[in-house]
């Protein structure tokens, strides 16, 4: 089973910067869509970012103006550039990507990587 695994979580202070990478685990081909979510203690999964197989982007409220996402399509990877990061931020993020096979599509998630932002 393919999945996806991101990777560059860590702890750090605020208003430091920190940059996430997704990539899968195996060969994934044609992939359309990448989204960032986040999931904090006590809180519903929020997307964060989304970026299209085109490279058109679209943020959350919260995270306009601090993050950009950003793919390698030779490479199927993804990354998520967070600046000015805030104790708010703090939360599990998760990749997904999706591609449309034959008119049907699939999702592939990763096993999330913990972001800590000390206040």
């Amino acid at each position: 089973q393919v999945q996806l695994v991101e990777s560059g979580g860590g702890l750090v202070q605020a208003g430091e910067s920190l940059t996430l990478s997704c990539k899968p685990s195996g060969t994934i081909f044609s992939i359309n869509i990448m989204r960032w979510y986040r999931q904090a203690p006590g809180r519903q999964r929020e997307l964060v970012a989304t970026i299209g197989s085109g490279g058109a982007t679209n943020y959350s409220d919260s995270v306009k103006g601090r993050f950009t996402i950003s793919r390698d399509n030779a490479k199927n990877t993804m990354y998520l550039q967070m600046n000015s990061l805030k104790p708010e931020d703090t939360a599990v993020y998760y990749c997904n990507a999706r591609r449309q096979v034959l008119g049907i599509w699939y999702a592939y998630w990763g096993q999330g990587t913990q972001v800590t932002v000390s206040s």
